[in-house]
């Protein structure tokens, strides 16, 4: 029996750690804008990639509603490029080409969009924003659950990042497993921050990005 409550004790104080962990990214995961109104001009922004597609085609409107948001800051003149980073693993799986092509159908033209093929994780995305295309100072673009964990990454890093928050699905299926998932992710942010020292996992020459004069 005494066995069993030691058991339970760890667990509960493990569980008590993660939930504060937790609490302390959120806290540190902001300014975040909802508005095109509101947010800041920056020279530019950093697109974080997920799946266009779901099982069996299905749209993901993760997806959908980032790139909406990527181009109405470009439509409002709040920034100036946009460096769009995501996973790149095979050639039948291009999350970064296929934001580049999105976005220049919703009107952004080619010559502003800096492609980051190596953006396998939110941590590669951030830190290879500064060492590969030299952002600092910038906007970060995904849904407010997702801008929390990176705008702690980009904060612990020195950046001065701000967020703008995608329309997101509240209510859904799809969000309730993306909050879960970003429970986990954000403690494994903060290992990564603080504990492991946890670099991308390529670099690379640096690459140019090209702004609207």
């Amino acid at each position: 029996m005494r066995e069993l409550w030691w058991i339970l004790l760890v667990v509960l104080s493990a569980g008590l750690v993660v939930l504060g962990i937790n609490v302390f990214v959120s806290k540190e995961g902001a300014p975040i804008y909802s508005t095109v109104k509101e947010v800041p001009a920056k020279k530019a922004a950093l697109l974080l990639g997920t799946s266009k597609y779901i099982a069996k085609g299905k749209k993901n409107y993760f997806y959908t509603y980032r790139i909406e948001a990527a181009a109405a800051l470009w439509r409002a003149g709040k920034i100036k490029a946009i460096v769009v980073s995501g996973d790149n693993a095979t050639k039948y799986y291009d999350e970064t080409t296929r934001m580049y092509n999105d976005l220049i159908k919703a009107g952004v033209p080619a010559r502003y969009i800096a492609k980051d093929y190596a953006g396998y994780r939110t941590l590669d995305s951030v830190m290879r924003a500064k060492a590969i295309f030299d952002l600092e100072d910038y906007i970060i673009i995904s849904q407010r659950f997702h801008l929390e964990r990176a705008l702690f990454l980009a904060h612990a890093k020195g950046q001065k990042a701000i967020g703008f928050k995608a329309k997101d699905i509240a209510g859904t299926p799809a969000a309730y497993r993306m909050q879960t998932r970003e429970f986990l992710a954000k403690t494994k942010a903060f290992l990564d921050v603080y504990l492991l020292d946890t670099q991308p996992k390529f670099y690379g020459e640096k690459k140019k990005v090209k702004y609207k004069k």
